[in-house]
């Protein structure tokens, strides 16, 4: 039913009912039934209908001063209802102006409030924050204006962890609040302004990490996992991401693609390659000849990869990670070669020509001369993927006798 169809009395009656639950929520502390209320990107058909009652029955202001009930909210009632006016007739950065007034007014109420009760609600309310932001934010840009919502955004949420902060049960809120911004701040590609929210997490005594909730435990190691990406600190980035793979929902298939897509090139740069099986059941296929290159020690094999899938890897922000992955090629292609020398003469199977390797390059289409092959060959033995040294007058890599080629033990190889 359009707000043509809708008469002035149903108008009134839909308002008043909004009203209601409002006020209703909040003297029996019902944060669900309070959520549905904030919740204005969800198009349910209930705020559909108030919002097309909001167009009829204008004078809504004047309904909520009239009762002391409803004018008691009215800085949090008015906005809100500007907000979803706005929303249902398009006009997105009016509608996330109003909103974030709404929430300001609520997080004071909820912090004046000295159970965390409404916890449920400010979850929403931080949700749409950000949701109402990003959409004010592509409608300024399309008008050829500077998109700056999302940013308030930030500020905003990092009020509302200001005041979930604190002693008492509503701290369990934080981490929900702390996954939001970093969404934010991953999104404006501001990733340095999580340090600050990391550090109040994990080093406050208020906070005991373990008593928040799972789901967004998963969340926030998944996000500061991605942060150790970034930052090339592999041994953590293993330990975060796999306790977010280890802990997701395992029916949320996205989710755990979406833990999988940073956690296998960590997992491959300390040497453990996943199977096909898992790489098909989550369509990450863009992995699939990488680690065939590096099964078969496949230069080649492993430019034409990262060049195929370079914006993919780029945007994802784990290029750099996967290129690294050449050293580890090199050591297989190596071990490869002594491999065959070794059946053919077991006795002479350590001593490898590096114009062995020339060729065995020249064959993957990769040119180069001894004198680059020599260098590549003394980072492997200086990063500790051979096991050998040089004999630079006949030319020759002399490999050791036991364990040329050590394991990586779960530790990165850094180029």
């Amino acid at each position: 039913m359009t707000s043509s169809c809708i008469s002035m009395g149903e108008a009134h009656r839909r308002i008043t009912d909004f009203l209601n639950r409002f006020t209703d929520a909040v003297s029996s502390q019902d944060a669900k039934s309070m959520s549905l209320l904030f919740s204005i990107s969800s198009n349910s058909s209930f705020l559909v209908s108030v919002s097309h009652s909001l167009v009829t029955f204008q004078d809504a202001s004047r309904l909520i001063r009239q009762a002391d009930r409803y004018s008691q909210y009215a800085d949090i009632l008015l906005p809100l209802f500007r907000a979803l006016q706005s929303y249902r007739l398009k006009n997105l950065v009016e509608s996330y102006q109003a909103f974030e007034k709404a929430a300001n007014a609520f997080t004071q109420e909820f912090r004046n409030w000295e159970s965390a009760w409404a916890l449920e609600a400010l979850y929403v309310i931080a949700y749409e924050t950000r949701i109402l932001a990003e959409r004010a934010d592509r409608e300024l840009a399309s008008n050829g204006k500077t998109p700056e919502k999302l940013k308030g955004a930030g500020s905003f949420l990092m009020k509302v962890f200001g005041v979930l902060a604190g002693k008492g049960s509503k701290r369990v809120g934080a981490l929900y609040v702390t996954c939001q911004l970093f969404k934010i701040y991953f999104k404006l590609g501001t990733v340095h302004l999580c340090k600050s929210v990391t550090r109040s997490i994990e080093t406050a005594r208020i906070f005991d990490f373990e008593e928040f909730p799972l789901r967004d435990k998963v969340t926030y190691m998944y996000y500061t996992g991605r942060l150790e990406v970034y930052n090339e600190n592999f041994s953590a980035a293993d330990h975060k991401l796999s306790y977010a793979l280890s802990h997701c929902n395992p029916h949320k298939e996205r989710n755990i693609r979406m833990i999988l897509k940073y956690l296998i090139p960590v997992k491959l740069s300390i040497g453990i390659l996943p199977k096909t099986s898992l790489l098909e059941k989550y369509n990450l296929t863009e992995y699939n000849n990488i680690v065939l290159a590096l099964r078969r020690g496949d230069l080649r094999l492993l430019r034409r990869a990262l060049q195929e899938h370079e914006d993919q890897f780029l945007r994802s922000g784990v290029y750099l990670v996967l290129e690294k992955l050449e050293l580890q090629v090199y050591q297989r292609l190596l071990k490869k070669i002594y491999i065959i020398q070794k059946q053919k003469d077991q006795n002479k199977a350590h001593q490898i020509k590096l114009d062995l390797i020339v060729r065995a390059l020249k064959w993957l289409e990769i040119d180069m001369d001894v004198d680059e092959v020599e260098c590549i060959m003394s980072i492997l033995i200086y990063k500790n993927l051979v096991k050998g040294y040089f004999a630079h007058k006949s030319k020759v890599v002399v490999l050791s006798k036991q364990e040329p080629f050590p394991r990586l033990t779960g530790k990165a190889v850094n180029s």
